[in-house]
């Protein structure tokens, strides 16, 4: 059963309300997010339960085909070395206006660690896959965008290709800041727990809207030493300006096998656009 996301847009001083049903993970998969190839079970987690989440299957957000490791913050994989852009006269949907202009970087939003986002020949889960982006890439804006019933479609260029990804796992990133102190404060102390996973959870749920439920997602997969460390995609606040924010979460280990939290960084992620200071607009 799929979840519509609702994302407001201001067009002239008019808010336009625009309900999208998210497949997947950013189209992740053949099933509506698009899932991913790997057989690792998704680690995506959400305040409630939620079908965003890519699953395992072959093809990805509209995600992974094959799995990605976190080190790699660009494309995953490609199939085309050439432009992947339909070559159809015409395009299913109709020309949406409201789009990062040429040229916007824009990365990939609220893709689990072990999935991609599909980047496609044309606007829909229906054309075939030409390049895969790992869940921290990114990518750029060709300024064109299509309105499809239940979802908006951008094209954007990686590398040498050209193609169509699902609006709903994109965003533009802004501004870094420590938000631990405000964790803290809004949990009345410092969290603790068995492991970095649970933890950045913890942290992110704290960060999360209720009304509408965010979608929240493990982009990097947790990683213990000297600190632990893991981030978080917190994605849907219902602000038209602020898609959410990327958590990068550090934790103290306790010398029995647990965590405790230490440090939060947050880098804000737009959805129109972001000012030479960071911030969303």
């Amino acid at each position: 059963m799929m979840r519509p996301t609702i994302r407001f847009l201001r067009i002239g001083g008019v808010v336009v309300v625009v309900a999208l049903v998210l497949a997947a993970c950013g189209e992740t998969s053949t099933s509506t997010t698009e899932p991913t190839g790997t057989t690792a079970t998704s680690t995506t987690t959400s305040i409630a339960p939620s079908d965003d989440t890519s699953s395992t299957s072959t093809s990805g957000v509209d995600p992974t085909e094959s799995s990605v490791t976190t080190t790699q913050p660009d494309v995953s994989s490609s199939t085309s070395s050439t432009s992947a852009a339909s070559t159809s006269t015409t395009l299913p949907g109709e020309p949406f206006d409201i789009v990062p202009p040429n040229g916007t970087p824009l990365a990939v939003v609220g893709v689990s660690f072990d999935d991609v986002l599909n980047v496609r020949a044309g606007p829909g889960t229906s054309f075939e896959i030409v390049a895969r982006l790992a869940p921290t890439a990114t990518m750029l804006s060709t300024g064109e965008a299509r309105l499809l019933p239940g979802s908006i479609w951008y094209q954007v260029s990686t590398g040498s290709t050209t193609g169509w990804v699902n609006s709903s796992f994109t965003g533009q990133l802004g501004a870094v800041d420590d938000v631990t102190s405000g964790i803290v404060a809004s949990l009345g102390e410092i969290p603790t727990a068995a492991s970095m996973l649970e933890l950045g959870r913890i942290a992110a749920e704290a960060r999360a809207s209720v009304e509408p439920v965010s979608r929240i997602t493990v982009t990097v997969a947790p990683t213990s030493g000297d600190l632990g460390e893991v981030t978080y995609d917190v994605v849907g606040i219902g602000d038209d300006a602020v898609l959410g924010e990327r958590l990068h979460v550090f934790g103290q280990p306790d010398g029995g096998g647990g965590f405790s939290l230490m440090a939060v960084e947050s880098q804000i992620l737009c959805g129109r656009a972001v000012t030479d200071d960071g911030l969303c607009v």
